[in-house]
């Protein structure tokens, strides 16, 4: 794409919202339209947001980190390992890009906009990401930095932040009450190679099963395994 053809993809007007939002003024606009751009919607040899993406999910882990290091200085590192790990997961990105109101920018094609909803949260978590790099490849930590600590400082410090995650939490509990260990199964697997769509299900020993979907088996499993801690009311609801 030719800068020319990157301007015309981000209008001004939108261009300007964008930086408001992020507190950057991009540079790079073929660069910042390929962030924006998902698999579904590039063009014929072109490029969308999948290694960018890799890029801002390291550089955001390192920033939160060390937020959390200087924010907690009496957490141990269990403590800050699940805060790090619920303030970097699809949910919190999801309502990060919410705030940027980003999806008036992600470009997608039409079948991905067909996608149930779960779909598109894990879509708008990865644009948050590649936002990310964009902005780190310009300016390194200096520059993505504030971005970072403008929408995460808050959320560091809600309850549910320091929450542990949902599978070694129900592993615990089942170990403890029933003297067996949570047992996963694949029910399907649905949605392009570039987008899939897991069906997972929980079972603990004779308790009915919990099912949920995620965008890979990991986020899967967690959501089930969620869903059970909440049924048994061995947590709240978020």
């Amino acid at each position: 794409m030719t800068k020319d053809n990157a301007r015309e993809a981000i209008p001004r007007h939108m261009l300007q919202r964008l930086e408001e939002a992020t507190g950057h003024r991009f540079a790079d606009l073929q660069r910042l339209d390929r962030a924006l751009t998902h698999a579904s919607a590039r063009s014929k040899g072109g490029r969308d947001y999948e290694r960018l993406e890799f890029l801002g999910d390291r550089v955001l882990g390192l920033c939160v980190a060390e937020m959390l290091f200087e924010q907690f200085q009496t957490a141990n590192e269990g403590e800050l390992s699940v805060r790090l790990n619920q303030l970097v997961n699809a949910d919190a990105l999801a309502e990060v890009a919410d705030e940027l109101s980003l999806s008036d920018f992600i470009r997608i094609g039409t079948d991905v906009k067909q996608l149930r909803k779960a779909h598109q949260k894990n879509l708008r978590a990865d644009v948050v990401e590649s936002l990310i790099a964009s902005i780190y490849l310009e300016g390194g930590l200096d520059a993505v930095r504030p971005f970072i600590r403008r929408y995460w400082t808050g959320r560091a410090t809600t309850a549910t932040a320091a929450r542990r995650d949902a599978k070694t939490e129900l592993q615990e509990w089942a170990h403890r009450e029933h003297g067996v260990s949570p047992a996963y199964a694949v029910l399907s697997r649905e949605g392009p190679d570039h987008d899939p769509m897991f069906t997972v299900s929980v079972s603990v020993g004779n308790l009915k099963p919990e099912t949920a979907d995620g965008r890979s088996k990991r986020i899967a499993e967690q959501a089930a395994a969620s869903r059970m801690l909440v049924r048994e009311k061995v947590r709240e609801d978020d």
